[in-house]
C-alpha cells in the first residue's frame, strides 16, 4: 500500500512527460489522488500501535545487503501528509504558461515520490537512495526556471546537498562496518552495541550531514540563495517540505540510532540551536528582500527543532514534530504570498513597496492573509506556530534552562522582523513605484488561504498531529506519552 505513494507520482510523471497537453491539469489531478490516498492511510493507521505499520518488505539486491522495505509510523505519517498537501499547492500555483510545462511538472512529480520515500524507507541504503534522487529534480527546477542567479544558486544547492548525502551514506556504512553486519535494515539494536566512541563518530557524520540539509549555521548559505532565485511553488515545496528531510533524519537515525551519544552530545547541540536561532533572526532583520527574509526565518525557526530534540524528552519530541508540520504550513503560506506580491509589483523591496494592504488600490487579502501569516511564525496564540513553540520552550527548559531563554529572544525577533516587512510594505500610503496594480485573482488567493485555514485549526487542534506521533515517540524513548497522558488525567 506504501508503494502506491511512490509509484503514483512516478508513472504521473511518466504520463506527464509523454503527454502533449493539459500537463498542469494531469498533474493536479495526480496529485489530488496522493491526497486522496493519505487520507485513506490516515483512516486506517492504527494509533494504537507504536511501530511500524503497512510494511513492505523485499530483498533488492542481496549483494549490498538493500532491502526494498517501507514502513510508516507516528514520525513520518504527518509529514508524509504535509508532503502530498504541499505538492498540489506547489502545482496548482505555477504559472499556467510557465515553459517547458511538461518537464517542470515531471520533476515535481518525482520529487514527491522521492520525499515519500525518504519518510518511508526502512532500509539505510533506501533511505540514501531516496534521499540523493530528491536532488536531482529540485537542482533543475531552481536552474532552468530559477531567477537571474539560478545556476549559481542551484549549484552551490547540489553541492551543500550532495555533501550532506555523501556524510550521511559514511555514516551508514560505518555502521554496517563496526557492527559487523551485511545488511542495511533501520536497526537500533545494532547501533547500541557498538562502544560509545564509535556511536560518537557516526553520530557526528549523521549531524553534519542533516545539518547541512536543514540548514544549521554555519551551514546555511546555500538556503537564502536557493530560495531567492527559485520561483516561488518551489521555494513552498524547498521551505514546506525539503528541509523537514534533515529534521525527521535527526529524529530517526541521531536519536533513534545512537540514544546514548545522543545524551553525550545534547548539551552542546543545544548551543548550536541557540546560534542558528539568533543568526538567522538577526540576519532577517537585516534584510530588505520579503523572500531572503522568510528564507532567513527558516534557519532560525529550524534551530527550536534542534532544541526540542536536543532536551530529548516525549514532550519536546512531540513539540518538535508539530513545529516541522508548522513551519512546514507557515513558511509554504508566507512565500505563496511573497510570491504573488512580486508578480503584481515586480518587486520584494520593502523599502520601495509601501500601502499594499489599501482597499481600493492594494492587495488587502493577501496583505491581510500576510498579517496572518507572520502573526503565526512569531508564535501569536490561536496558531499553530504558538503551540510549537510554547511546547517547545515548556519541554526544554527543565533540560536546558538557559538554552531555552536564550532561544526564546527569537521569538521576539521574529516579531521584530516581521513588524518591519509588514509596516513598511502593506500599511501607509500606497507608494508611487507600485500604484495601478493589476487585480489579484481568487485562484491566486486560494492556496495561502487553504493553509492558512490549516494554520488556524491546527492551532486550536494541535491534538490533530501529536495523536499520530505519540505513540511511536513514548516507544521510542521508552518513555509515556507526555501530551495524552496529562489530558487524560
Amino acid at each position: 500500500m506504501l508503494s502506491i505513494l511512490l509509484i503514483v507520482p512516478m508513472l504521473g510523471a511518466l504520463v506527464v512527460a509523454c503527454w502533449p497537453s493539459q500537463t498542469r491539469s494531469i498533474a493536479s489531478t495526480i496529485a489530488l489522488a496522493t491526497i486522496g490516498w493519505t487520507i485513506w492511510l490516515l483512516i486506517q493507521f492504527d494509533l494504537s500501535n507504536p511501530g511500524m505499520q503497512f510494511v513492505e518488505n523485499v530483498n533488492w539486491i542481496d549483494a549490498l545487503g538493500l532491502s526494498y522495505r517501507l514502513g510508516i509510523d507516528g514520525l513520518s505519517l504527518p509529514l508524509v501528509a504535509l508532503n502530498s498537501l504541499l505538492t498540489w499547492v506547489a502545482i496548482y500555483s505555477s504559472n499556467e504558461e510557465i515553459e517547458r510545462p511538461r518537464l517542470y511538472y515531471t520533476l515535481i512529480l518525482i520529487l514527491n515520490a522521492a520525499v515519500s520515500g525518504v519518510f518511508l524507507a526502512q532500509d539505510l541504503l533506501l533511505f540514501f537512495i531516496a534521499y540523493e534522487l530528491e536532488l536531482i529534480p529540485l537542482y533543475l527546477l531552481i536552474a532552468i526556471w530559477g531567477g537571474q542567479k539560478r545556476a549559481y544558486a542551484a549549484t552551490k544547492f547540489l553541492i551543500y546537498t550532495a555533501l550532506s548525502g555523501a556524510l550521511i551514506l559514511a555514516a551508514f556504512l560505518g555502521l554496517a562496518w563496526f557492527g559487523g553486519s551485511n545488511s542495511f535494515s533501520y536497526n537500533p539494536a545494532l547501533a547500541n552495541a557498538l562502544p560509545v566512541s564509535q556511536q560518537l563518530l557516526l553520530l557526528g557524520a549523521l549531524l553534519l550531514g542533516f545539518g547541512i540539509k536543514m540548514p544549521l549555521f554555519p551551514f546555511h548559505t546555500w538556503l537564502p540563495d536557493a530560495h531567492v532565485e527559485a520561483s516561488t511553488p518551489i521555494s513552498v515545496l524547498l521551505a514546506g517540505v525539503l528541509l523537514k528531510l534533515a529534521t525527521y533524519g535527526i529524529l530517526r537515525f541521531c536519536v533513534g540510532l545512537f540514544p546514548d551519544a545522543w545524551q553525550i552530545a545534547a548539551p552542546w547541540l543545544s548551543i548550536w540551536a541557540i546560534v542558528s536561532v539568533l543568526y538567522g533572526a538577526l540576519m532577517a532583520i537585516a534584510q530588505t528582500d520579503m523572500k531572503k527574509m522568510v528564507a532567513y526565518s527558516s534557519v532560525s525557526h529550524m534551530g527550536y527543532i534542534l532544541l526540542a530534540a536536543a532536551a530529548n524528552t516525549p514532550l519536546s519530541f512531540s513539540a518538535a514534530m508539530i513545529q516541522m508540520v508548522s513551519h512546514g504550513l507557515i513558511s509554504a503560506t508566507l512565500f505563496l504570498l511573497v510570491g504573488v506580491v512580486y508578480q503584481k509589483t515586480k518587486t520584494r523591496d520593502i523599502n520601495i513597496l509601501e500601502g499594499l494592504l489599501n482597499p481600493e488600490r492594494g492587495m488587502p487579502v493577501i496583505g491581510s492573509l500576510m498579517i496572518v501569516g507572520v502573526m503565526a511564525s512569531a508564535g501569536i496564540p490561536g496558531m499553530v506556530g504558538f503551540v510549537a513553540e510554547f511546547l517547545i520552550f515548556r519541554s526544554s527548559f527543565p533540560v536546558f534552562p538557559i538554552q531555552t531563554l536564550l532561544c526564546m529572544l527569537g521569538t521576539g525577533l521574529t516579531a521584530v522582523y516581521y513588524l518591519l516587512l509588514i509596516n513598511k510594505a502593506f500599511f501607509g500610503r500606497l507608494s508611487a513605484p507600485v500604484q495601478n496594480l493589476e487585480a489579484v485573482t481568487w485562484r491566486e488567493r486560494y492556496p495561502a488561504m487553504i493553509l492558512t485555514v490549516a494554520i488556524v485549526l491546527f492551532g486550536f487542534q494541535p491534538g490533530w498531529i501529536t495523536r499520530w506521533s505519540e505513540p511511536t515517540i513514548a516507544a521510542t524513548l521508552h518513555q509515556p506519552p507526555a501530551i495524552a497522558v496529562s489530558v487524560t488525567k
